[in-house]
This record gives C-alpha cells, sequence and structure tokens, in this order.
C-alpha cells in the first residue's frame, strides 16, 4: 500500500462517522498516546524494564501501525499529501546527510535490518 492509498482508506473509515476528524490537538493527544504504548513495547524488549506477568504481550509491528494510522489521519485533517511530503523529507535528508555517517561497502539498500 502506498501513502495515497493509506489516506484514502483511513479517510473513508473516518467518513463512516458523524464526527469526523478530530481536530489538530486531539489527534496530537492521540498520537503521544500512541507513541508512548510503542515505547513501552520497545522498552519491554530492549529495555530495561521487564513486562510484568500479567501483562499482556503486544505485537510490535501493531504498535507502529497506530502510530501510522494517526499520522495519516492528521495529515489528511489538514490536507497534506503524505506521498509529496515524504518526498521532499528524504530529499533532504539524502542532501544535508550526505556525508554524515561511513557509507557501506558491499550490498546497499536492499539489505535488511535483523
Amino acid at each position: 500500500m502506498d501513502f495515497r492509498e493509506a489516506q484514502d482508506r483511513v479517510d473513508e473509515w473516518i467518513g463512516r462517522f458523524e464526527e469526523g476528524y478530530w481536530p489538530p490537538l486531539a489527534i496530537l493527544a492521540r498520537l503521544v498516546e500512541e507513541v508512548g504504548e510503542l515505547s513501552r513495547e520497545i522498552n519491554h524488549r530492549f529495555g530495561s524494564k521487564p513486562k510484568r506477568a500479567d501483562e499482556a504481550a503486544a505485537e510490535l509491528e501493531l504498535e507502529i501501525a497506530d502510530v501510522l494510522f494517526v499520522l495519516v489521519s492528521l495529515a489528511n485533517q489538514q490536507g497534506i499529501d503524505l506521498g509529496e511530503a515524504f518526498e521532499r523529507v528524504m530529499d533532504k535528508y539524502e542532501r544535508r546527510d550526505r556525508g554524515r555517517w561511513t557509507p557501506k561497502v558491499g550490498p546497499g539498500p536492499t539489505e535488511t535490518a535483523s
């Protein structure tokens, strides 16, 4: 799914309800809440705070997707084309950070993290 498809799908979902999009500050509060849940899961997996015995396991990919859903909602509410915005930000990073880190020797960007 590309950004346009994601934005259309979220818009279709939210459009089913009378309330529609929340105001920007309410969406921001929801984003902070979702990032907190993501942070908690990462801290449980990789940090120094293990889960309590009675705590259910969370799926990291769903926590990330929850954050993405809220960001797409905010972009839609503000009339932002995420595909266009992402292209602009990648151009910024590619220019600004071109010489910032040591380039890899060998296989390039198609490698996946383990």
